[in-house]
């Protein structure tokens, strides 16, 4: 079947569509010669006047006033209100159904929804336009000048003259605006779309067409519908990963990530094994192959193909023993993973790397994924791992188990429970005082690995959970490291809430705990915490914030940076605690058996504390990365989780436990 004869069914679906609008259309228009319509119209446009002249945007005497005694202009205003908003929008939907750039059904939807939702508004809120109210004494320049194919002519005797609010002229403009800017990287085009908006708001309001207010509803409505049809356009970056490019910054890089500590006692995988392994799975890992195109004021972040791969760069192999001390690897790797959490990825490419950092001990060496957060979140970076590895057993190795997903509950208990977790949300506390933060991205890493078996018994004996278990252990040692100097630690807890095993994007919800770090028996703040978290983990509080992070990307970009960066940080916390499921089994990586894996878990804006936790392979992998104003030596603070961990364990001979610099 050839490319022309499948595009027919969808061409004739869109033609019924829009013949469904324009009916909707004309029957709003038959129904204007109501008396009881044109009365109401005629009050809003009044109300529309009045709001106008109370906030001081009333410039449509003014600008009809300018526009009247200028004929050439008036003449040449009057055939762009005619004509030129329908010519642009057809040349622009023709070049659309010809060309079909990436996101051609949604943008296509988009004009569609909304335009309907114009028709539907015409039909709710008829609104008289200023050329019609006599007490405002304009002129209606259109119909003076006989202009063809507009009110002056006969043409369209039977358009709807009372369907001001919003301006079509404006839907159509922006929708072209918008567009132009999604499909081409090209200032020109761009700059004319631009004019094309701003000329149509002059004429529309100088012909005493519309309000103001009319040419600002039209735009709104196209920026809504847009929003909502573009968050599925292929290539647009969703707004949960965009919200990581908006509060990055060279202070606060977002880096996730992973380190495996790998046994090499047989044979070390070199930099070319590595990037074969790489190439082979690069058709199950799209976004290692795109780059991201940052945001702008005026456009969203967004994914473009990147097929000329840096390898040299992407893929590094690094010597750590540098002395005769054994530990020496082990300090080099934990500083390492410290710089690479300090250094923002290049915009220029995309932003992954993985290196093999040798000689962390004998026969040991650390293979370290990095990732950019606007890539994946903890979970869906294990998930893309996951195609790099092989289980033992020789099977395809299984990704983690995804959280259910919250979507399947009904809808309208889903709306109430956003409805209620909102105003749970607003009601929070907020942190009282801020925590030391160094001027620039100093960064120390250290691990600690637990026996899995061990935290579930503690968990068991004291009724609570495992990550119960971490926030208290984290709440803890914070207090022996800082001497109570914290107070309440307001931590931001990830929850995992992935409907599916899709590795990439940020499918995350969260809650916010006030941890108490004052000097107490460990098993009572374990309770505390255990209490507080349980009050806390509410279906209506995951909702909202889903929806929260969700929804901001209906803003405009500038909106929508803003609330990021307002919402996600010290502001609201001042440390993040995640526990991450982790996969069961042993997998090795090119031919490498995995011993143990440690998230890479990045600081946020003006927080300087992040503590992630990876079950693996019977084992509690825990990484922390603080900023060196707050803790001087990290592995104090490994250290402090064993010894809290021992006292809630009340054995003699405490957790069994491995750390390492």
């Amino acid at each position: 079947m050839s490319a022309a004869a499948r595009r027919t069914p969808q061409l004739m679906r869109d033609i019924a569509v829009g013949l469904t609008i324009f009916a909707g259309y004309a029957i709003t228009a038959a129904m204007q010669s109501s008396e009881a319509r044109q009365a109401m119209a005629a009050t809003n446009g009044r109300r529309i006047v009045d709001l106008e002249r109370m906030v001081d945007l009333d410039v449509e005497p003014t600008l009809n006033a300018w526009l009247t005694s200028h004929d050439v202009m008036r003449v040449g205003a009057n055939y762009w209100y005619a004509g030129a908003y329908l010519a642009v929008t057809a040349t622009a939907l023709a070049w659309l159904y010809r060309r079909r750039p990436p996101g051609f059904l949604e943008l296509r939807r988009a004009f569609l929804l909304a335009t309907a939702m114009a028709v539907t508004i015409f039909a709710l809120y008829p609104v008289m336009p200023p050329r019609l109210l006599p007490e405002l004494g304009l002129a209606d320049t259109v119909a003076q000048g006989g202009t063809w194919g507009s009110w002056g002519s006969p043409l369209i005797e039977g358009a709807n003259t009372i369907a001001a609010m919003p301006s079509v002229h404006l839907v159509w403009a922006t929708w072209v605006g918008l567009m132009v800017v999604s499909v081409t990287d090209r200032s020109l085009p761009r700059l004319a779309a631009l004019a094309h908006v701003l000329i149509t708001t002059l004429v529309v309001v100088a012909t005493a067409n519309h309000y103001l207010l009319d040419a600002a509803a039209g735009a709104a409505v196209a920026m809504v519908c847009f929003a909502v049809a573009a968050r599925r356009m292929p290539d647009r970056v969703q707004a949960s990963d965009a919200f990581f490019l908006y509060v990055e910054s060279p202070l606060y890089p977002q880096v996730v990530g992973g380190v495996a500590m790998l046994d090499t006692s047989t044979s070390t995988p070199s930099k070319e094994v590595l990037a074969d392994l790489v190439r082979a799975q690069l058709h199950r890992l799209p976004r290692f192959r795109q780059r991201l195109v940052p945001p702008a004021w005026w456009r969203r972040p967004r994914w473009v193909a990147h097929p000329q791969l840096d390898w040299d760069w992407h893929i590094q192999v690094r010597e750590l023993a540098g002395g005769a001390d054994p530990q020496d690897g082990a300090s080099g790797l934990a500083a390492l993973i410290a710089e690479l959490q300090a250094t923002s990825l290049p915009p220029d490419r995309p932003r992954w790397r993985l290196i093999l950092g040798d000689g962390v001990g004998p026969g040991q060496a650390a293979a370290i994924l990095v990732l950019h957060h606007a890539l994946s979140d903890g979970l869906g970076t294990i998930m893309q791992a996951m195609n790099l590895l092989e289980a033992d057993d020789g099977m395809q190795p299984a990704p983690p188990r995804a959280a259910p997903a919250s979507g399947q509950r009904r809808r309208l208990h889903h709306v109430r429970d956003v409805v209620v977790g909102l105003a749970q949300l607003a009601t929070d506390g907020r942190p009282d005082r801020q925590l030391p933060c160094s001027d620039g991205p100093v960064r120390s890493f250290g691990m600690v690995r637990l026996r899995l078996s061990d935290v579930r018994e503690l968990a068991t004996r004291h009724g609570v959970g495992i990550t119960d278990v971490l926030l208290a252990a984290v709440a803890g040692a914070v207090q022996r490291v800082s001497l109570g100097r914290v107070g309440e630690l307001w931590t931001a807890v990830p929850l995992l809430a992935r409907s599916q095993a899709v590795p990439e994007g940020n499918v995350t919800a969260g809650l916010i705990i006030d941890l108490p770090t004052d000097a107490r028996p460990e098993a009572d703040r374990l309770a505390e915490v255990a209490r507080r978290r349980r009050r806390l983990l509410t279906s209506s509080r995951v909702a909202a914030s889903r929806s929260v992070v969700r929804g901001a990307g209906l803003l405009p970009v500038p909106l929508h940076a803003w609330f990021a960066k307002t919402v996600y940080g010290s502001r609201h916390f001042l440390a993040i605690v995640t526990n991450i499921p982790g996969p069961e089994g042993r997998f090795s990586l090119a031919g490498s058996p995995l011993q143990e894996v440690y998230p890479i878990v990045p600081l946020a804006p003006g927080t300087p504390l992040a503590v992630g936790a990876l079950s693996w392979n019977g084992s509690l992998c825990i990484s922390i990365t603080a900023d060196s104003a707050l803790v001087a030596d990290v592995q104090d603070m490994c250290d402090a989780i064993v010894t809290v961990l021992d006292e809630l364990a009340t054995r003699p001979r405490g957790l069994s436990s491995r750390t390492s610099r």
